[in-house]
């Protein structure tokens, strides 16, 4: 049986050989300042600077918005892995999702009858539509913005590399052409060491610039090209951006709907009802009003001792533990029956009636 051989090109690997050690030799004069070196415009530099600039922005979007919506970075490698032998990614539950197992299980280990048992049960679905809703919006994310700029980079901006590396190699040709003529004309009137006569050399030299001054021509508008059309990618990415934004609305708006049912299915089984923040009150406010009373400033907080429990009324007081210490300021004006005060980060009215005061005003 015979075997065919692929035939070896001689000249043509001497040529390239060739080729590569003139762009060294050229490359390493240019650093040493002993030779001359073509330069861009202007504009083509501008449109280069700004093509790195994409790419290197692009890459840090790229990670951190994955960063951002899968934070384990095991899970991303193993995307990664995935994705490079073009396998589909393994199904895996979220965080959220195990924590809604595990609450479900102790509900109805503690029993499902009693207060505790189902408010974690409660708790624990809301948390698996919280965890369902998390992998909706991570696919989301990487259909409409992720893979769009993977897509770039992979594509057009690898282009754009390859060719601005091209563009560099004609660049080092028609430098070290140009630096061939200069020598040439300047052994006009000499003989040459390879028996050619100066004038011959001269025209062989010329003529091998015009070649890598078209060449090099040619590939720079190529490559101007491709960069100008950075300018289309970025109109598309701002689409790709918005679908973003809106997967992430979509997202929150749901979560923010899962718990506020979860919420009101919590009050109706009873039990402490949660404490609701009072809509424009914050401790760098001067002054809010809650029930048409004025809290007035933060600073001026005195301790106050808890005489009995009380169980707030609504979301705008807070529930009171007998014996706890908490801070407390009047209302401004002041209020016969209440006063303004501070649990920690909880903040709304508590009846004078059930405060004893510890440092005077």
């Amino acid at each position: 049986m015979n075997i065919k051989m692929p035939e070896f090109d001689m000249k043509k690997f001497v040529k390239g050989a060739g080729s590569t050690l003139s762009r060294v030799v050229q490359l390493t004069e240019e650093k040493l300042g002993t030779s001359e070196k073509t330069e861009m415009d202007a504009r083509f530099e501008h449109l280069s600077e700004r093509s790195d600039s994409a790419k290197l922005w692009t890459e840090k979007i790229v990670r951190d918005t994955e960063a951002a919506i899968v934070p384990n970075p095991a899970n991303r490698v193993e995307d990664f892995i995935f994705a490079k032998i073009e396998k589909q990614k393994p199904k895996r539950l979220c965080n959220s999702e195990y924590l809604g197992l595990d609450m479900i299980e102790a509900g109805g280990e503690f029993g499902q009858d009693g207060p505790y048992g189902s408010a974690l049960i409660k708790v624990g679905q809301a948390e698996q539509k919280l965890g369902s809703c998390e992998r909706d919006f991570i696919g989301s994310a990487g259909m409409c913005f992720i893979q769009p700029l993977k897509k770039f980079l992979e594509g057009e901006m690898k282009t754009i590399t390859k060719e601005k590396g091209i563009l560099e190699s004609k660049r080092l040709d028609l430098d070290a052409c140009k630096n061939r003529v200069r020598k040439a004309r300047s052994m006009i009137g000499q003989q040459t060491k390879d028996g050619l006569s100066p004038e011959v050399a001269l025209e062989q030299a010329e003529r091998e610039l015009r070649v890598a001054q078209s060449e090099f021509d040619r590939q720079a508008e190529i490559t101007k090209l491709l960069l100008e059309g950075i300018s289309t990618t970025q109109a598309a990415h701002l689409r790709h951006l918005h679908s973003f934004v809106e997967a992430q609305v979509r997202y929150y708006g749901q979560c923010s709907k899962i718990m506020s049912d979860l919420q009101r299915e919590l009050v109706s089984l009873g039990g402490p009802q949660p404490y609701v923040p009072v809509a424009g009150y914050d401790e760098e406010t001067t002054t809010s009003r809650l029930n048409n009373i004025d809290l007035g400033v933060h600073s001026g907080y005195r301790r106050a001792r808890v005489l009995c429990s009380y169980d707030a009324k609504d979301g705008t007081e807070l529930n009171l533990t007998s014996n706890e210490v908490i801070f407390v300021c009047e209302c401004n004006p002041p209020n016969s029956d209440y006063m303004n005060g501070k649990q920690g980060l909880l903040k709304g009215l508590v009846p004078k009636a059930f405060l004893e005061m510890l440092d005077d005003d």
